[in-house]
C-alpha cells in the first residue's frame, strides 16, 4: 500500500514513512492510494475473530511493510482486557428498538480516543527502535486527544509530548488528567483562544518543513493517518454485534468536531461494510451540519465558537474533513487544493451548487444538531427509561440519532467518554454526582503543570527547541 496527499504534492510513500509525521509536505493530509475491498465471505469469516485479531485482517492492507508477525504481537499488546476492562475491548450495549450504544470509552483516560491511542504508542515506539530515531509529537487538543496521548505516550522512549490545549475551556477532570502528568517527557501548553487557535499553531509548524525535520516534529492529532485506521476498527466490530446477518444495512451516529472518527466509518463503508447511514452529530458549532445540510463550509472565527457543555466538539475547522471532500471529488487533489485556498483566503467554499454535492447521498451521510437543552433532557431521558448515565457528547449523539432512525435499521451510537469527565452537566442534569471509577478518585485536587501561551507559533517554536536537541 502506498500514500498519497489529498491536495497531490506527495511522492507515492509506505506505511512507515507516513506513520510519524502530520500533513504532507504540501499541506494535505496523508490517504491510501486506495481502500481495500471486504466481500460478504471474509465479514463472515472476521465476525468470529477477537478483537485484537480482527485488528490485524483490518490494518495489515494498509500497513504492508510491517513484518505480520510484528504487527499481530502489537496489536496484542494493545488491545487486553486488562488496558480496555473486558476482552470485547469495544463492547456494545442495547437499548431496545435497535438502538445501542458502542461502548469506547473503557480504556486508561476514560475516553474513546484510547481505542487508537493506545496503539500509536505502540506502533511509534516500534518504528523509532527499529531506526534509531526521536519523536517530538505536537498535538492539539479540545479535551480528550490530549490525555489520551499523554497516557499513551508517557515514559516511551525517545518520544516527547507538546500538547497544546484552549486555556479554560476545557471541564475541569479534562485538565486534571492532564495537566497533573508529572512525565519529563510530557509538556502541557494551554494556549489563550479556541481549539481552533491550537489547532491552527500546529499546522503551522508542520508546514514549516525545515523546522519540523531538524526537531522530528510528528503527531497524534486526529490528521494521523494511523489514529483513523485504528478507529476503523471498532466499526466492524460494531456492526457484527448487532447485525443479525451479515449484508444486513446498519446506521451509526458519530458525535463529531473534528470529522476524525466519523471519517473512520467513511472508509469502513468504502472497504464495503453495509453501513446504511452515517449520521454527524454536532453541538452549537454547526460547521459540518451546515455543510451537509446546504454544502457551504464555512469555518467559524475564534470569536464565533461557542463555548459549550460538550467542548470536545467545540471546533469549528474539521481537520479530516478535507480527507472525505478529497473522496466526494473524486480524488482529484488540484480541487481540494484550490478549495483549501479558497477557506484559507474567504473562510469558506460552497459546493452546493456542484454535482459532488449531490453525490453526498451516495456516501451515506446525514446530519443533524443539538443545544445545551438537548443535551440535559437526552442525560435525564436515557437515566430515566435505561438507568444509564452518558456525557454530554454521548447525548448529542443520541439526540440526533432519534431525527434518523429507520425501521428494521439497527442504530448504533458511538460513546465519546464517561460522563465523571464531565460532572458539572451531569449535576444540572441529574441534581447528583457521576460515578467515578476506580483509581481516579481525588484526582481534580492534585498539583498540576502546565504552561500558559499565546496564540504565537514564533514562540511555540522557541518553545519546543529549547527542549529538543534538534539535529
Amino acid at each position: 500500500m502506498r500514500y498519497l496527499s489529498t491536495r497531490g504534492g506527495l511522492e507515492p510513500a509506505c506505511f512507515s514513512d507516513i506513520l510519524l509525521g502530520g500533513l504532507a509536505p504540501d499541506g494535505g493530509l496523508v490517504v491510501p492510494e486506495r481502500y481495500p475491498r471486504v466481500d460478504h465471505a471474509t465479514l463472515a469469516l472476521w465476525r468470529t475473530l477477537d478483537y485484537p485479531s480482527l485488528a490485524f485482517e483490518v490494518l495489515k492492507d494498509y500497513a504492508t511493510d510491517l513484518p505480520p508477525d510484528d504487527l499481530r504481537r502489537l496489536l496484542a499488546q494493545t488491545y487486553t482486557a486488562e488496558v480496555f476492562g473486558s476482552p470485547e475491548i469495544t463492547p456494545v450495549l442495547s437499548l431496545g428498538n435497535d438502538l445501542h450504544l458502542l461502548r469506547l470509552s473503557n480504556g486508561p483516560t476514560l475516553a474513546f480516543k484510547d481505542v487508537a491511542m493506545q496503539l500509536l504508542g505502540r506502533l511509534f515506539e516500534y518504528v523509532l527502535a527499529r531506526d534509531g530515531s526521536e519523536l517530538n509529537i505536537l498535538g492539539a487538543t479540545s479535551g480528550d486527544t490530549g490525555s489520551a496521548a499523554e497516557y499513551a505516550m508517557r515514559g516511551k522512549r525517545g518520544i516527547r509530548v507538546f500538547m497544546l490545549s484552549p486555556n479554560g475551556r476545557m471541564s475541569t477532570f479534562q485538565r486534571a488528567q492532564m495537566y497533573s502528568l508529572r512525565d519529563p517527557n510530557i509538556f502541557n501548553l494551554a494556549v489563550n483562544g479556541v481549539f481552533d487557535d491550537c489547532q491552527d499553531m500546529v499546522k503551522s509548524v508542520s508546514a514549516d518543513l525545515a523546522f519540523k525535520s531538524r526537531y522530528q516534529i510528528g503527531t497524534v492529532n486526529s490528521i494521523n493517518w494511523a489514529r483513523v485506521l485504528a478507529q476503523v476498527v471498532y466499526y466492524f466490530r460494531g456492526y457484527f454485534s448487532v447485525a443479525t446477518e451479515i449484508g444486513q444495512p446498519v446506521s451509526f451516529c458519530v458525535p463529531s468536531g473534528n470529522f476524525g472518527n466519523v471519517l473512520a466509518g467513511h472508509i469502513a463503508r468504502m472497504m464495503g461494510l453495509p453501513i446504511h447511514r452515517l449520521v454527524v452529530a454536532t453541538n452549537e458549532n454547526d460547521v459540518l451540519d451546515e455543510f451537509f445540510r446546504t454544502g457551504r463550509y464555512r469555518a467559524r472565527a475564534t470569536a464565533e465558537t461557542r463555548q459549550t457543555s460538550s467542548p470536545s466538539m467545540d471546533i469549528s475547522k474539521a481537520s479530516n474533513f478535507e480527507r472525505f471532500i478529497f473522496d466526494l471529488l473524486m480524488r482529484d487533489g488540484g480541487r481540494v487544493s484550490s478549495l483549501w485556498r479558497a477557506l484559507q483566503e474567504h473562510g469558506e467554499f460552497d459546493l452546493g451548487a456542484d454535482e459532488a454535492f449531490g453525490r453526498i447521498a451516495g456516501y451515506g451521510f446525514l446530519s443533524g444538531r443539538s443545544t445545551h437543552a438537548n443535551r440535559l433532557d437526552t442525560i435525564r431521558r436515557f437515566d430515566r427509561e435505561h438507568g444509564l448515565v452518558v456525557d454530554p457528547h454521548t447525548a448529542d449523539g443520541l439526540f440526533v440519532a432519534q431525527s434518523h432512525r429507520e425501521p428494521g435499521v439497527p442504530m448504533v451510537c458511538l460513546e465519546t467518554a464517561l460522563p465523571v469527565k464531565f460532572a458539572e452537566t451531569i449535576r444540572e442534569a441529574l441534581g447528583r454526582e457521576p460515578q467515578c471509577p476506580p483509581g481516579f478518585e481525588g484526582i481534580e485536587e492534585l498539583g498540576q503543570r502546565y504552561t500558559v501561551m499565546p496564540p504565537d507559533v514564533a514562540q511555540l517554536k522557541r518553545y519546543v527547541a529549547a527542549r529538543c536537541p534538534g539535529r
